[in-house]
């Protein structure tokens, strides 16, 4: 190849972060929540993840800061976000512009998705709906016979045109069997043909309790219904899929019920013919620029200064994560450190030095008293034996078997008669005791 385009990573990252932002639209993702992060700067950080594959995300306090749901890991959520890249590690990840509990999030989805489908198959095409008629004698309403609704148009219509008759065709409104019944009670009034103009719809409620309005079928069936029909779900701000498909969407019964009225002049009825037909108009006009204008509006901001300046807001808070994990770290490692030398001190302390050295002079003191104990006894046993060899020997012995032991005046032990004279006094020991004697005559041997 003659002068390679040698990429750098950094062009290479950023050209494939503006591919992917221009090429995909905006888009709704379905996961559970994990190793959510609220930075310090107030952008949030998470992964999306299913039973297969998980996705990064971030969501910037631009979006986050009017959000009144607050994720937490293991929350199964509902998602809007663009695809985009973050530069600084080469990782594509989503940036969420809105996020809620994945339950009304889910209902919301499969409306836009239907809305979008019907829509497709051309059943909102105001070419297709037909004029409510100038003259009304007859107003068929399906709706709870008990409800609140039913009360406002026949109220309103006794109001403006008492002569008007009103045929009710009583159907549940809300909970499972609501949209098998309001469809059984559609096809009732077509197959009796009795009306002029019918009404179908109820009070406001959540979208939960308007959810039977949004059935394919019944969509379907009110398309379809050669009756021109009003639909009036909720209150003004309610929408309803049957709205989109009926002929007319009324914003509740009551101005239903005064769109079917006959007092109206036949310019105003008109005029709201042509309005109606140029908001169903302008309105798919809007659908239809739509998405050009959002891919325009997607090329601007991956363009804009905000997206580099979010990156490097993200860039700063994993740089913030990651100094406040290393001091951490560093932490810890001098409470190790700080554990170690304590316990070494503890082990080179003199407390525990003395101890020892105690101890062991107890134990001295303990086996010197044993020593001289064995010793004392020992001494004790050798003279009590020098002690018998010495009785063995002692004069004492001699003269307990009836000897005796004679001294001078002179403690001189005597043994022989020459060494005294007549009249000298001795002393005589005996064994027990003894006396004093005088020499009054001498044997000689």
């Amino acid at each position: 190849m003659q002068n390679p385009d040698i990429y750098s990573v950094s062009r290479l990252n950023s050209e494939v972060r503006l591919t992917l932002e221009l090429q995909f639209q905006t888009l709704w993702l379905q996961g559970e929540v994990s190793n959510f992060v609220a930075a310090a700067s107030g952008h949030w950080y998470f992964s999306l993840k299913d039973s297969a594959a998980q996705v990064k995300c971030a969501m910037f306090k631009m979006a986050n800061r009017n959000s009144s749901f607050r994720p937490q890991n293991g929350q199964q959520v509902l998602i809007r976000a663009r695809i985009s890249v973050y530069e600084p590690r080469g990782e594509y990840q989503l940036l969420a512009e809105f996020i809620e509990s994945a339950g009304a999030g889910l209902l919301k989805q499969q409306f836009e998705q239907l809305k979008a489908k019907l829509q497709a198959e051309g059943l909102f095409d105001p070419a297709g709906k037909k004029a409510l008629p100038a003259q009304v004698q007859r107003v068929g309403v399906i709706t709870s016979p008990t409800g609140a609704a039913v009360r406002d148009i026949v109220t309103v219509l006794a109001r403006r045109a008492p002569g008007i008759e009103v045929i009710i065709y009583p159907s549940q409104v809300q909970g499972e069997t609501a949209a098998a019944q309001l469809r059984n009670m559609l096809s009732t009034a077509i197959r009796r043909n009795e009306v002029d103009v019918l009404i179908i719809g109820r009070g406001g409620g959540s979208l939960e309790d308007l959810w039977c309005f949004n059935d394919e079928a019944l969509c379907r069936a009110v398309a379809a219904c050669p009756i021109p029909i009003v639909s009036a779900v909720g209150h003004e701000i309610d929408f309803a899929l049957t709205d989109f498909v009926a002929d007319v969407r009324a914003p509740t019964p009551s101005a239903a019920a005064e769109l079917v009225s006959p007092d109206q002049s036949h310019l105003l009825e008109r005029i709201m013919r042509l309005r109606s037909a140029l908001i169903q108009a302008q309105r798919a006009r809007m659908q239809h620029a739509a998405p050009k204008l959002l891919n325009l509006s997607q090329r601007l901001l991956a363009l804009h200064p905000k997206r580099r300046l979010q990156q490097q807001q993200q860039r700063l808070d994993e740089l913030q994560l990651r100094l406040s994990a290393s001091i951490k770290r560093t932490l810890q490692g001098a409470q190790q450190q700080q554990q170690y030398l304590d316990k070494s001190l503890r082990q080179l302390s003199p407390v525990k030095t003395l101890l020892q050295h105690t101890q062991h002079i107890t134990e001295l003191e303990r086996r010197l008293i044993n020593a001289q104990q064995l010793q004392l006894k020992q001494s004790k046993q050798q003279l009590a034996q020098l002690s018998s060899q010495l009785n063995t020997v002692s004069p004492l012995a001699t003269l307990a078997r009836g000897y005796s032991i004679t001294f001078d005046d002179k403690q001189q032990v005597l043994t022989s008669s020459s060494q005294l004279k007549t009249g000298d006094k001795v002393a005589i020991k005996l064994a027990e005791g003894g006396f004093d004697a005088q020499v009054t005559k001498l044997n000689k041997a």
